[in-house]
Order: C-alpha cells, then structure tokens, then sequence
C-alpha cells in the first residue's frame, strides 16, 4: 500500500504516474506546444492523472531546472503547482536499494513510483525504460509518447504501406 501524504486517488485519476526528471525538463525547455512532454504536464494540471512525487525527486527537479536554466517563473510554476496538486510519497532511505547498478541516481525514480504504487514511471531514461520486463507486475515503464497513448486510450499510428 502506497504511503502518500495528500488526498486519497480519486476515480478520475486511475493513472498514478511518476515523472523522470528528464521528462520535466523536455516539456518546460520544448518550444513546440504539441510536443508529446508539453501535453502530458498540460493534461496532468487538467487532472487527467495524479502525479507522485517524493522529497529527493523534487530536490532533484529542482537542481535540474536551475542547471538547465529554466526561467525562474517557469521552473517556480511548475515546483510550486507539483506541491500543491502533486501527491508525496514518504519514502524512507532503507527504501531506496540500489536497482539501476549503471545509474544510481535512478534509484530514488525507482522506488518512489514502487513505494508510491504509481500505475507508470514515464521516462526516457535507458537504464529505466530497459527494466521495464523486471518491473511490469508493479509498475508500467514507458517513454512520455507510449504513456501518451495510454492516457489518451489510443495508439500510435500505422505506418508503412499497405499489402498490394
């Protein structure tokens, strides 16, 4: 069971999604307003799912969108409205064990979406996207595209051309 310190999940927020920081990072520094990051930050502040987070991960948004050099209002946007809609998870330093032996600093990503029972842990992060096999009975692991389409309840488009 999830340890979260806000509101319980409503029905509307069937989807409990963990954000790598590399997602957070594409959407505020894309300059295309339909690039697939901008729509999943979008439809989150819609409520369209619930977005967790714990304390190392939000320190860890936060020194990345300084590094980055996201403007103060966009980077204090973002932090302020992930605080305030956002659902913490209390996670404890036993709980981080080391998972990601090629990145420990996935780890954290790790275990907040597992302790945080998240439904999806969307990154594009390779050493993540790869332990999705190792993972799939607790948490689904996808790029920001892929849960896209699971979000929105359709799939990517066909290509290639048709049997003649």
């Amino acid at each position: 069971m999830s340890r979260l310190t806000s509101s319980p999940m409503t029905e509307v927020s069937r989807f409990r999604v963990v954000l790598d920081t590399n997602v957070i990072l594409a959407a505020l520094l894309s300059r295309n307003p339909a690039s697939p990051t901008v729509e999943l930050l979008h439809r989150w502040r819609n409520g369209e799912f619930a977005l967790l987070y714990c304390t190392d991960l939000l320190l860890e948004y936060q020194e990345k969108l300084i590094t980055k050099q996201i403007h103060l209002e966009r980077r204090l946007g973002f932090l302020s409205s992930l605080i305030a809609k956002g659902f913490s998870v209390n996670l404890v330093p036993a709980e981080i064990v080391p998972r990601v032996l090629a990145d420990p600093d996935d780890d954290v990503v790790l275990a907040c979406a597992l302790i945080g029972d998240a439904t999806h842990l969307v990154t594009y992060d390779p050493h993540l996207l790869t332990l999705e096999e190792t993972y799939r009975q607790q948490v689904n692991i996808l790029d920001g595209l892929h849960f896209l389409y699971a979000l929105r309840g359709d799939s990517p488009p066909v290509t290639g051309c048709a049997p003649g």
